[in-house]
């Protein structure tokens, strides 16, 4: 059964939250960040993307920039702009967008729970990206990034935080610029904190990683690193828990820089060997399974995988899975998703003309759309121990960081970095 822990969340003062809450750090590169931080001295950027008050030239994976973060954390802490709680509490966090309401609990998850398989994954992790978390929070001694987990619905669960919601006053209620609005309760009493537990502890016999494998994993591997110096807070990581039932999975699209030496009528005669394909007159977004957009010289090809490429597997039967393996592997030798340059990813929420933009702007020379895969499908591949490729999943709102950052160090005093 889960183990969660309340903890003393870092956050802002009401007046500074919506200035502070910044767009998660991976779902933006360095020169987005510096666009979306530009005037705002406060923003969460300055933490999670330090290299925006560097020069252009830093590697963003350098100890400057860490220590870039470490000293801008501080900065805002001594100014008070951030302080830490009194006590450790459990934290609500609804989001709304476009109408829709989704609502997750904020806590501490167990790293010995990760460590023995009970917080379940469904995806490998780039061992680059593990260890720029891992610096990161190392230097800052802060977990900046929150992890998406999900779990099955219970009713009780629902009904406290429903509860809670109706008779207490939000300490955060804000409408972000990408109109979502991100509303936090602090749940400070204990005997609610020792129930919820009580009841992750009895009732829920596993989470699953919806976004956020590489945190999770960085959060884990910092604390076996730390050895006997590790805190209590440096047993957990900040996590939001959110049922299945109230979770969007968008599609999670690629664009890839070659054609591995083929022109695109090769590309398109070899691709027909698995796939039907037919020029479609408008950008295509795969309406069901096993259908595939394919954005190629301004225009877009509607490709459906032909019964034979799939078996009928948890795994298999993935469309990510039927590209890799008769589209992506065999014509483009795209091996691995995690390691090959040649490929990058789009969230869906960036919608077909970003997948346009990166071809036409000869950055990119196709673009290829997905259906997305469902919250069942994610269980039953994380149940199996199976993983499913990389980039598969991407869930829609996030959570914005600078709300709530769990230390694991003092706050001034980070010398076990």
């Amino acid at each position: 059964m889960i183990t969660i822990n309340p903890f003393k969340a870092l956050r802002p003062q009401a007046q500074h939250a919506k200035q502070m809450a910044s767009r998660p750090y991976d779902v933006l590169n360095s020169k987005e960040a510096k666009v979306e931080a530009q005037g705002n001295p406060i923003s969460f950027l300055h933490i999670t993307k330090s290299e925006i008050d560097l020069p252009d030239n830093t590697d963003s994976h350098s100890q400057q920039v860490y220590d870039k973060a470490k000293d801008n954390l501080h900065a805002f802490i001594s100014r008070n702009i951030l302080f830490k709680e009194s006590k450790p509490c459990y934290y609500i966090y609804q989001l709304i967008m476009n109408g829709k309401i989704q609502t997750g609990l904020v806590c501490g998850s167990s790293v010995d729970d990760y460590e023995k398989g009970l917080i379940k994954k469904h995806e490998f992790t780039r061992p680059e990206k593990e260890q720029d978390r891992i610096n990161h929070i190392k230097t800052t001694g802060a977990q900046t990034g929150n992890v998406f987990l999900a779990y099955r619905n219970v009713d009780e669960i629902d009904t406290i935080i429903n509860n809670w919601k109706t008779d207490k006053n939000p300490v955060y209620d804000l409408l972000a610029d990408d109109q979502v609005q991100h509303t936090i309760w602090i749940i400070n009493d204990d005997k609610t904190i020792d129930k919820i537990s009580t009841i992750f502890k009895t009732q829920v016999s596993a989470t699953y990683i919806a976004d956020g494998h590489h945190r999770a994993a960085s959060a884990a591997k910092v604390r076996t690193e730390l050895g006997n110096k590790a805190t209590v807070a440096a047993d957990i990581f900040l996590t939001t828990l959110f049922p299945a039932n109230q979770l969007l999975i968008m599609d999670y699209n690629r664009v890839v820089k070659d054609l591995n030496g083929l022109s695109k009528d090769e590309l398109l005669a070899k691709a027909a060997e698995k796939f039907t394909i037919e020029k479609v007159e408008q950008a295509f977004s795969p309406a069901r399974l096993h259908e595939f957009g394919l954005y190629a010289n301004n225009q877009w090809y509607k490709l459906t995988a032909k019964e034979n490429t799939y078996a009928p597997d948890p795994i298999g039967i993935l469309d990510v899975t039927i590209l890799q393996d008769n589209f992506l592997a065999p014509i483009l030798n795209i091996i691995d998703q995690r390691t090959d340059v040649r490929i990058d990813f789009v969230g869906g929420i960036r919608g077909l003309g970003e997948l346009e933009k990166r071809v036409n702007s000869g950055e990119m020379a196709i673009a290829i759309s997905l259906y997305p895969v469902t919250i069942q499908q994610l269980f039953d591949i994380a149940d199996s121990g199976n993983v499913m490729p990389p980039k598969s999943t991407w869930f829609e709102p996030k959570l914005r960081d600078g709300l709530l950052t769990n230390l694991i160090y003092d706050s001034a005093d980070t010398s076990n970095a």
